[in-house]
């Protein structure tokens, strides 16, 4: 954002360039990093900021998959979703935050409307983040919508990513659904782990995180190394300690310690101090880091430079921003 707390469309192309280059299969725009605020009205730019990450895309002459965020009450999501759909987006990360009351059968309506526009990414967002709990009987019902291609499985709960995993298997699905894991601090386990029920298996393929917007070109070799890893069956002690390491430095840039209330803020902190944005500006003005909070992001900076992208985007910032 500008000082002015408008939309910086040279430094928005820029973060674009940066997550095409670091190696990123895919680009999910509209999601909470990117502010859910975008869609109120008197901001105005859920279609601008999806629009540009397009734009942008194309003209990389790369093929990332497109994912855009969708919220709301079914006529909002379906809005949403016929606007990601024109804009060549190729599914839709389907938020249920907003229908905290609804049954299981209400939210398996909502999906299967939005379903009926484009494919649809599950997205299992934890409470504390504008969630809700979800139980299995839902997960069920929701893997066997022919159009599920993915689900994003964030409640930072092992117990509750059992349960999608479980679902999914159960339904027969494994194989047609992938599974991104969004548990901030569970990144390495779940990327290693195959998760067996007695109608199958299944595994991560991917991470779908907030934290990987920033050292993204690192997170595209650690899932890289993660797949020989877990395929050879030999998991190397240091794939345990980077597990912690990024579990740690989660701890600091979404604001565990108050509840992730500053969570945008410190993605947007070092990105920052990369050069890659301006200032750590939110459409809220009263959304910025915690007390102490900044002094936490330093710390895990300097104590895992190897998991930070300071050299990689210091090479290249020029040629984003151009």
């Amino acid at each position: 954002m500008t000082p002015g707390r408008t939309l910086d469309e040279s430094r928005q192309r820029a973060l674009s360039r940066y997550y095409l280059s670091a190696g990123a299969g895919g680009l999910a725009v509209g999601v909470h990093t990117t502010q859910f605020a975008i869609r109120d009205p008197a901001v105005g730019l859920y279609r601008p900021v999806l629009e540009l990450a397009a734009e942008t895309a194309r003209e990389a002459g790369s093929a990332p998959v497109l994912v855009a965020g969708v919220v709301g009450g079914t006529a909002q999501a379906v809005v949403e979703a016929e606007t990601a759909a024109e804009l060549g987006y190729e599914a839709a990360l389907l938020g249920l935050g907003a229908l905290r009351e609804a049954d299981d059968e209400a939210l398996v309506a909502h999906c299967r409307a939005v379903a009926e526009v484009i494919p649809v990414f599950g997205f299992y967002l934890q409470p504390a983040a504008g969630g809700r709990p979800l139980e299995y009987s839902f997960w069920r019902r929701f893997a066997e919508i022919d159009q599920v291609v993915a689900i994003k499985v964030a409640p930072f709960d092992r117990y509750r990513t059992l349960d999608v995993a479980r679902a999914v298997i159960d339904a027969g699905r494994a194989e047609s659904i992938s599974l991104y894991t969004g548990n901030d601090d569970a990144i390495v386990f779940d990327l290693l782990s195959t998760y067996r029920f007695d109608g199958g298996s299944a595994t991560f393929v991917g991470g779908l995180l907030g934290q990987w917007a920033v050292g993204t070109k690192r997170a595209v070799e650690l899932l890289e190394s993660a797949r020989r890893w877990r395929e050879e069956g030999a998991v190397p002690p240091d794939a345990l300690r980077t597990a912690h390491e990024l579990t740690d430095t989660n701890a600091a840039l979404f604001d565990v310690a108050n509840a992730f209330r500053g969570c945008i803020a410190g993605i947007h902190e070092v990105l920052v101090a990369q050069g890659l944005m301006q200032g750590r500006w939110c459409l809220d003005p009263d959304e910025d880091l915690s007390p102490g909070q900044a002094e936490e992001i330093v710390r895990v900076r300097a104590a895992y430079p190897h998991l930070h992208d300071d050299a990689f985007v210091a090479e290249n910032l020029d040629a984003w921003l151009s």
